[in-house]
């Protein structure tokens, strides 16, 4: 797990990367909760999204946004983040440019982040959003959203309404030629403090599904 800086739009940004292990490998980026409720690329949510693209044989980085930890800059209402994942991705995408497909996980305002990342890059072909804040931000930026992919929520959150999530799904689910998966993680709160396993094993589900040769979704 490789400490790596990178340039970004307003100075270097910190990350820890896991090299492709083959020619060819997808690529996934993992994105963190907001930074001024704490949120950096340690978060253990972060870590274990982390984790088991690294463990698929993804080329797999988490990094801080800006003004978290060794990451320069300062906190940007999510422009600037925005910005910072694109940055990401391109810094990625020069070390290892044979990458057959690019996937973004994000996890609160990191979900936030990655699914607009997703409407400027088409190389993203799948998307795992945990907890977005659905209900604190408009997400009718994805019109139409390009990719298919899972929204995790937990039943208990208080943070972000599972409604809010709720309504963003069926919106979605509206639109042709991208399937959407919901799953809604019973008695978990927004932090999955005592669910982690069950939110984990619906993302590691999802991607054996999505990962599989005979997947119907591309």
């Amino acid at each position: 797990m490789p400490s790596v800086i990178f340039p970004g739009p307003e100075g270097r940004l910190e990350g820890r990367f896991s090299p492709p292990p083959r020619p060819r490998a997808p690529v996934a980026m993992i994105l963190h909760p907001h930074p001024e409720g704490g949120g950096t690329m340690n978060d253990r949510i972060v870590q274990r999204l982390y984790k088991t693209f690294a463990d698929r044989g993804f080329a797999t980085l988490r990094f801080n946004f800006r003004g978290v930890g060794r990451s320069q800059g300062s906190f940007d209402n999510g422009i600037g983040e925005l910005s910072d994942a694109a940055s990401a991705l391109d810094w990625v995408q020069s070390i290892h440019p044979e990458a057959q497909t690019t996937w973004v996980a994000g996890y609160s305002f990191g979900a936030l982040i990655g699914m607009q990342l997703l409407m400027r890059r088409p190389e993203v072909r799948g998307f795992i959003s945990i907890a977005p804040p659905a209900n604190m931000y408009d997400f009718s930026f994805l019109a139409p959203c390009p990719a298919s992919g899972i929204f995790v929520q937990g039943a208990a959150d208080t943070v972000v309404q599972p409604s809010a999530v709720q309504k963003l799904v069926d919106k979605l689910r509206t639109q042709k030629h991208i399937t959407i998966h919901h799953d809604e993680i019973p008695r978990a709160n927004h932090f999955f403090e005592n669910e982690m396993d069950e939110m984990m094993a619906s993302v590691d589900n999802y991607l054996d599904f999505r990962l599989s040769p005979d997947c119907p979704i591309k």
